[in-house]
């Protein structure tokens, strides 16, 4: 688990010389100004990275099962794909992120697709919002990033009504995701001693059980979203144009660590070739629950 507890700051460490900016940081909290910038440096392009993993998020959409009506938070909404799919359904969406240039993204796809959804600066940690008030939450592969996940388990918990739902998607801690993260971590600085909790814990039932249990019954199904590409190199271009944590990365590297960053990156899903191009099998686990 040592490399996978390192996992844990590589968001921070990848952008360590990216600061948040404007007059929206007075709601994140300082220790994820950093993850706000590198989040958000992916702006708009993000949004291609969602559809790669559409599968999955109309799966964990299909789980809620929001209905016409519903007050739902997306949490961690990036570009706002899965928030889309929610308010296609007929509730009554709000988006939360603490990146502000993928928020500007997602206001304007909503906006071209005539969806009435709100779109808001919030911390996983410490959200904006009363006591209760959604009927559900969802959060696809985004609370799971959240810097101190007992603070935003005890947040899904405050926010949400009684008898309410969550429904959470996360990457399995040996999901192919996880093992790109570590083929990023070779050029990372090093982490912290002792390293911070691994956002892959959230695809661990027993870590997921022991964050939120207590004030929800859960339920679980796992699921593979299927990667598909050209080849290794049009991954690389992707996740470097669009993916926060790889962008930030690659920026703050020397030339001949970037390009050393590149090859290991191309290589890595050059391994899942077919005849047709690259077909990388991800691995998540979906967390249905109830509040008590």
């Amino acid at each position: 688990m040592a490399q996978a507890e390192a996992i844990s700051s590589d968001v921070r460490m990848a952008g360590a010389n990216q600061l948040a900016h404007g007059p929206t940081d007075t709601l994140i909290q300082p220790h994820n100004e950093r993850p706000a910038a590198v989040w958000s440096s992916g702006g708009d392009s993000y949004d291609a990275i969602s559809r790669q993993i559409a599968t999955a998020l109309e799966h964990c959409v299909a789980r809620l099962d929001p209905r016409p009506g519903e007050h739902i938070l997306d949490l961690a909404t990036g570009t706002g794909w899965t928030s889309r799919l929610v308010a296609g359904r007929g509730a009554e969406v709000v988006g939360a992120d603490i990146a502000d240039d993928l928020l500007a993204a997602a206001t304007d796809r909503a906006l071209q697709e005539g969806l009435a959804i709100k779109y808001q600066i919030g911390d996983a940690e410490k959200l904006p919002f009363d006591d209760g008030s959604f009927d559900g939450i969802i959060s696809t592969f985004g609370v799971m990033f959240a810097s101190r996940p007992e603070a935003a388990a005890a947040e899904l918990a405050r926010v949400c009504k009684r008898s309410g739902r969550i429904a959470l998607a996360t990457w399995l801690p040996d999901s192919s995701v996880f093992k790109m993260f570590l083929v990023m971590r070779a050029f990372m600085p090093t982490p912290p001693t002792p390293a911070p909790p691994s956002p892959f814990e959230w695809g661990n039932k027993d870590r997921v059980r022991t964050l939120l249990s207590r004030d929800f019954d859960l339920q679980f199904e796992e699921g593979v979203a299927t990667y598909f590409g050209g080849d290794g190199t049009a991954a690389w271009d992707a996740f470097v144009t669009g993916y926060g944590p790889t962008k930030a990365l690659a920026k703050n590297l020397e030339e001949n660590r970037r390009r050393e960053l590149r090859d290991a990156f191309i290589a890595f899903h050059d391994e899942y070739r077919t005849e047709l191009g690259i077909s990388v099998p991800r691995q998540y686990l979906i967390t249905l629950g109830k509040r008590k």
